[in-house]
């Protein structure tokens, strides 16, 4: 039995030499591997684009794809079970009012068509509940959104979710108050069949909170979120901007002067408490506001700050920085007997461009440009996208570093569209579109934070890992 055991030691030990030496020849006779460059974020094309518009009755819809793209290309416009006549060709904004009692409507395009395509909606009453203006941007399907504002004890806010895919989507809802995480009696946790959309009053998520920050999160899909708060008293209408998510340091641009009142909201959904320091960047440069240049926001909650006394009368935008990270959003109140409302919120730079689809200007209406370059100086070209005909040559605007200006636009025969882009070597330039009317007893006024053009994307370098098989 020793010999047997000896003799099956010695056969492993050889075979264990014979393949450390069958290693060693092939280490050996491998080529060397050439040295590859380090590769960065590469910037592609925009191929296919999917946005959805939330609640289009008796709203106009704008929608454009600015000049540029290259090779076939084709949209589509459906609102319910009808399919719209879309827009063609780059360059011209198709502009069209939607009728009553229409729901969502889905713009999704391909090709040349898709590069850069850009939706909004703007509804405009002149009494009532919803006297004023309120636009938003429609936006693209997506895994979270954060939407910042008054809660439904200031508001009747209904939040708008639309499943624009061919799988269901388990969509989660998570309410932060001045109280702190709000937990529904019902739950928050909701299923969105494929196609299907939903509108959920959130004071039957959570129905006292004064100010609130919301996060819509899949665990499957992708779905479009959405928020219109309607404040009580009759102090006006509008939807609330999606968000950037949070951040250690967040810019909230777009913010008009012209008087009227200011109260930025921040929330912090870190465990422990977060101590925010704010600046306001404005045309005579970056400062912090006396009294006001930090705000304790305790964790997981929503903390409010009033700027009417130190921003009102100029244009400008909010730097906030934190050793936590935070959401931001800022709620603009008009001047006038009957005031209305509107919304800006944290925001990405236009490193890439920015498109908004529906501006107005001429007679009582206006449009302008609120731009900010919170680090070096900026430049950046500002195109009109008319309805019809050839759009005009771009002019440029320079924002010196540290700065903000106010941009108006051109008056136009009827609504147009409007492209952004940066110049080359220009720093970060962070911005917002302002839209107000002159109506009866008072300023009606809508905003939207420029987002990201849909013209490129940044893809990440493709590298061999044992990772992407593993379980």
């Amino acid at each position: 039995m020793k010999s047997l055991i000896e003799n099956r030691f010695s056969l492993l030990g050889l075979v264990l030499v014979a393949l450390l030496a069958l290693y060693g020849v092939a280490s050996a006779s491998q080529p060397k591997a050439l040295a590859k460059p380090a590769q960065g974020l590469r910037k592609v094309p925009v191929a296919s684009v999917t946005a959805v518009c939330p609640d289009t009755g008796d709203t106009a819809v704008g929608v454009v794809t600015p000049p540029g793209g290259q090779g076939p290309g084709a949209a589509a416009i459906t609102v319910g079970d009808r399919r719209l006549d879309p827009p063609r060709t780059p360059g011209n904004l198709w502009h069209e009012k939607i009728p009553a009692k229409s729901g969502p409507l889905v713009v999704t395009a391909t090709g040349s068509m898709a590069a850069g395509l850009e939706a909004s909606q703007t509804r405009r009453e002149t009494s009532g509940t919803h006297r004023g203006l309120a636009g938003v941007r429609c936006v693209e399907p997506a895994a979270s959104t954060w939407l910042v504002g008054p809660g439904p004890a200031a508001a009747d806010v209904a939040l708008h979710l639309a499943n624009p895919y061919p799988a269901p989507a388990t969509v989660e809802i998570m309410v932060y108050a001045g109280e702190g995480p709000v937990v529904s009696d019902s739950g928050n946790v909701i299923i969105l069949r494929p196609g299907e959309s939903r509108t959920i009053d959130l004071k039957d998520v959570a129905p006292s909170p004064l100010v609130m920050a919301v996060e819509v999160r899949t665990s499957s899909g992708r779905v479009t979120a959405a928020a219109r708060a309607v404040m009580h008293g009759g102090r006006g209408v509008d939807w609330l901007p999606a968000s950037a998510p949070p951040a250690t340091r967040v810019v909230v641009p777009g913010i008009p002067g012209g008087g009227g009142g200011r109260q930025l909201l921040v929330a912090s959904i870190a465990e422990t408490d977060a101590l925010v320091e704010v600046k306001a960047l404005t045309p005579d440069g970056t400062y912090a506001l006396k009294g006001k240049e930090l705000l304790e926001v305790p964790a997981g909650s929503v903390a409010t700050l009033d700027l009417s006394s130190g921003i009102a009368s100029r244009a400008s935008a909010i730097v906030l920085t934190s050793e936590t990270p935070i959401v931001a959003g800022l709620v603009v109140t008009g001047t006038g007997k009957k005031t209305d409302v509107a919304f800006t919120a944290g925001a990405a730079p236009i490193v890439l461009g920015s498109v908004v689809a529906d501006n107005r200007t001429g007679g009582d209406k206006s449009s302008r440009l609120v731009l900010s370059a919170p680090e070096a100086a900026g430049r950046v070209s500002v195109q009109v996208l008319p309805r019809e005909g050839q759009a005009p040559e771009p002019f440029e605007v320079d924002i010196p570093a540290a700065r903000t200006k106010q941009v108006s636009l051109p008056k136009t025969d009827g609504p147009f569209g409007v492209l952004v882009l940066p110049a080359s070597g220009s720093g970060p330039v962070y911005g917002g579109r302002v839209m107000d009317e002159r109506i009866k007893k008072g300023l009606a006024l809508t905003l939207q934070p420029l987002a990201a053009a849909r013209v490129w994307a940044l893809v990440p370098p493709i590298t061999e890992s044992v990772a992407t098989v593993l379980p």
